[in-house]
């Protein structure tokens, strides 16, 4: 993958959806998003990162995520939107769906409920295409992130959710590679009070130690990644 490595790889000019110029580019975490950060600045499409994520629990683990993606965008200059953290709306969301798997229906709604607030800032503020960082993740399942914002930009009719690949030419690896540079937090659990129930249980399963959280940085150092 070295062709496609920061320091070989030569971005393309990317084609969205109509043409358009600007985007609101729903973020959930800096690793997930500096790669698709740069590509988009790449190609000189204008960028707002909106930070919606009210699934993150608990509150330090949300305002460490929010704080390193903020932090980068500022050192890029760009626009960073720290939306509303309603985690009491999002626990009446996913109630009844607790002991769901992942990728399973809560991840759908919890897709759901943050596309939707995506969508309606981007109508409010017209803009017209929307996209996520969620989908560069090899842990995340593409097809379900893409029709949860498919289906919330079809509530507006002049909004449209772009689909693009972000993990194609190398941009998987290249995601790692940038967040060992910056330094990025690193978080071992998707987000959600659920997700960090499940992957403990599965740890301790497998003879490893909980989670420690918010101490765990991405380093150029293989010993200590």
């Amino acid at each position: 993958m070295t062709q496609h490595s920061l320091s070989h790889y030569q971005r393309p000019i990317l084609e969205t959806p109509k043409n358009e110029k600007e985007i609101l580019l729903h973020s959930c975490c800096a690793p997930c998003a500096g790669e698709i950060i740069l590509a988009i600045q790449a190609s000189n499409i204008k960028q707002t990162i909106f930070f919606y994520n009210p699934n993150i629990h608990p509150k330090q683990e949300y305002e460490m995520r929010k704080n390193e993606n903020k932090r980068f965008c500022d050192a890029h200059h760009i626009e960073f939107i720290d939306a509303d953290y309603d985690t009491d709306n999002w626990f009446e969301r996913i109630k009844g769906f607790e002991n769901e798997p992942e990728r399973g229906k809560r991840c759908t709604l919890c897709f759901d409920m943050r596309f939707e607030r995506t969508a309606l800032q981007a109508h409010e503020s017209n803009i017209n295409l929307i996209s996520s960082t969620l989908g560069i993740s090899r842990w995340k399942n593409m097809e379900q992130i893409n029709a949860s914002g498919t289906r919330a930009a079809n509530r507006y009719d002049h909004v449209v959710y772009w689909i693009y690949n972000w993990r194609k030419q190398g941009g998987a690896p290249r995601m790692i590679e940038l967040a060992k540079a910056e330094q990025f937090y690193q978080q071992e659990y998707c987000g959600c009070v659920y997700s960090l129930r499940d992957t403990n249980q599965h740890r301790l399963k497998s003879g490893k130690e909980r989670i420690k959280r918010l101490v765990k940085f991405y380093t150029e150092d293989p010993s200590q990644s």
